[in-house]
């Protein structure tokens, strides 16, 4: 079974976010506790797993994605990094429609190499800043955001960027304040740069202390950002060490992240199920 460890977010190898990629030829998946085996032996924070789907329904594969701890709802940079799989090989082109258990997800691919995925937008609502935040980010938090169940983030804004980007939060102490994970974030300090806001995101309760580019993540920050900087289409940095670029454009209920992906690794699985 062919297996590929994919760079998502980036253009570059060692850049944005690892996803291992396993593309099936069945007409169902495996058993969980064997995709979840795998996806512990690849202990990248996604594994995404997909099989064709009969033609003429409302999707062309179905899709699932494990942390090296549990299954997820929803995952953006490993949707981008099967997507980006399934383009290059050339077992679909174009337009892509995915079954998964937050709905169904499209990505299409571009001639320039960039990938577009269509999710839903996130619904936020704003939350009192919960006991403790503030302590065990290491950082004030000034407003707080519930995103509803697909994603089960707490997204918190700080003061700005220089602040986002020297967090050293206690993640132990973070478990205990979302359903998935933390997105701490801020406006830009110098949009010429080529970006909007920045983000980190923390998941240590799906086992990932720190996310490197978290793509679900952005169909939240991009109504959150929208909403304050007057514009639909933004660009979002998630200043992780290996950092990424995510391209947002809010369309109401449903949210456009567009971003560019690397093949690092094209491998054979030999523990088959």
């Amino acid at each position: 079974m062919r297996i590929r460890i994919v760079d998502a977010f980036t253009d570059r190898p060692f850049a944005g976010n690892a996803a291992g990629v396993l593309l099936l030829d069945a007409d169902s998946f495996p058993d969980d506790t064997w995709l979840q085996q795998v996806a512990t032996e690849v202990n990248h924070p996604e594994t995404a797993y997909a099989h064709p789907l009969p033609p003429g329904g409302e999707a062309d594969w179905a899709l699932r994605w494990f942390t090296p701890a549990t299954e997820v709802d929803m995952c953006g940079h490993a949707t981008l990094a099967t997507a980006h799989v399934l383009n290059t090989t050339g077992t679909a082109t174009g337009t892509v429609r995915f079954a998964a258990r937050c709905g169904i997800l499209i990505t299409t691919a571009h001639e320039n190499g960039t990938i577009t995925m269509d999710f839903p937008t996130a619904p936020l609502t704003p939350v009192a800043v919960p006991d403790g935040i503030s302590e065990a980010l290491g950082a004030q938090v000034l407003s707080a955001h519930d995103t509803g169940p697909h994603i089960g983030d707490l997204v918190v804004e700080l003061a700005d960027e220089r602040t986002v980007r020297a967090l050293t939060p206690d993640f132990a102490a973070l478990v205990a304040h979302s359903k998935r994970g933390i997105i701490a974030t801020a406006a830009a300090e110098v949009p010429s740069l080529g970006y909007d806001f920045v983000s980190r995101g923390f998941f240590p309760r799906v086992g990932i202390d720190e996310d490197a580019v978290t793509g679900s993540a952005h169909t939240a920050l991009a109504p959150f950002w929208s909403a304050r900087l007057g514009r639909d289409e933004l660009t979002g940095l998630q200043a992780s060490a290996r950092s990424g670029l995510v391209r947002t454009s809010l369309r109401g209920e449903r949210t456009l992240l567009t971003g560019r992906a690397v093949t690092v690794i094209d491998g054979e699985l030999l523990a088959a199920p």
